[in-house]
């Protein structure tokens, strides 16, 4: 419970961190630069997560377990996992907001617990209580509240909830996934972790960018941007900290359990722009509300209550 709560709470971080990389003018300079920014800075993001990796596993001296584990069937399939994830689902997520508006956009990334939570029950026989499914839809409530707009911009409602689908799904299933994976002793989190954002970052740099032509804008970056380039890098930072701890608690209580905690992120994210940033236009009755909302259900969506009682008697 610890691991995912910490996911969340360092996801938050990552959120507020890269919101301020995509603020920048380098992705706001032009039109070219506005559509390539999420593909870019998602490239240099799992990029950085991958080398923050290795050098972690490196010190834990677990590249060669890194190496061996491609070769097994789980390995392949954590592979396939970081596919689904990576890029189908952040690729879907850039299309929603695209077509469909930020908000509807953050409301497709909250839905993913939910259908996680059906493909575990099925695939992965984890059970959840008619309550906890109550608590999670509550949450999932709370977080659209966090998310929703009035002023919603939709350009091409096929195509944004086509975005939402490959969003929602690929989120789900690279968790039921890796949740299978890591039952498996030659792969651990940190390993799982490894494999995934090295997939991530060289399918999006060979497949996706070329696609896009969007090499020349991402290597521009690194001249004469600022503050952009270690502004990402620290926001690959935390995201790395925050998946090992994800992976973590996946693999300790659930795919189902740990996808409810991950997603008390938009929450965290309220409070610490408060704290650090002085946001006090965040504190209106219906953000305050919601916010609750995420981290109490949030937490109860993933709490096996019977069994908690069951190990204090």
């Amino acid at each position: 419970m610890f691991a995912g709560v910490f996911a969340g709470i360092t996801w938050a971080f990552e959120t507020i961190i890269l919101g301020l990389a995509l603020a920048m003018s380098p992705f706001l300079s032009t039109e070219q630069a506005v559509f390539l920014a999420p593909f870019a800075s998602t490239f240099l993001h799992d990029a950085f997560s991958a080398v923050f990796s290795c050098l972690y596993n490196g010190f834990r001296g677990n590249l060669g377990k890194v190496i061996r584990a491609l070769k097994t069937r789980s390995g392949r399939f954590v592979i396939l996992a970081a596919l689904i994830g990576g890029p189908v689902g952040m690729t879907g997520y850039v299309l929603s907001v695209a077509y469909m508006g930020a908000s509807i956009g953050a409301v497709a990334s909250a839905i993913f617990p939910a259908i996680g939570a059906v493909l575990a029950y099925f695939f992965l026989k984890e059970k959840m209580q008619w309550y906890r499914w109550i608590f999670l839809l509550i949450t999932l409530l709370g977080v659209y509240g966090l998310s929703y707009s009035p002023e919603l911009n939709i350009r091409n409602f096929w195509l944004g909830f086509a975005g939402t689908l490959m969003c929602s799904f690929g989120w789900g299933i690279e968790a039921v996934i890796i949740a299978k994976c890591v039952q498996d002793p030659e792969i651990t989190d940190e390993i799982a972790l490894q494999i995934r954002q090295t997939t991530s970052a060289v399918t999006y740099g060979i497949v996706i960018l070329p696609i896009l032509k969007g090499w020349g804008f991402t290597a521009s970056l690194f001249h004469g941007s600022g503050w952009l380039i270690p502004t990402i890098a620290l926001a690959a930072l935390f995201a790395t900290v925050s998946y090992l701890f994800y992976y973590r608690a996946i693999s300790q209580i659930g795919a189902s359990k740990s996808m409810a905690l991950n997603i008390t992120y938009s929450a965290w994210a309220v409070i610490f722009s408060v704290v650090l940033f002085r946001d006090l236009s965040l504190l209106n009755p219906v953000t305050v509300i919601c916010t609750l909302v995420v981290l109490i259900f949030g937490i109860l969506a993933a709490a096996d209550t019977k069994e908690l009682f069951r190990k204090r008697a």
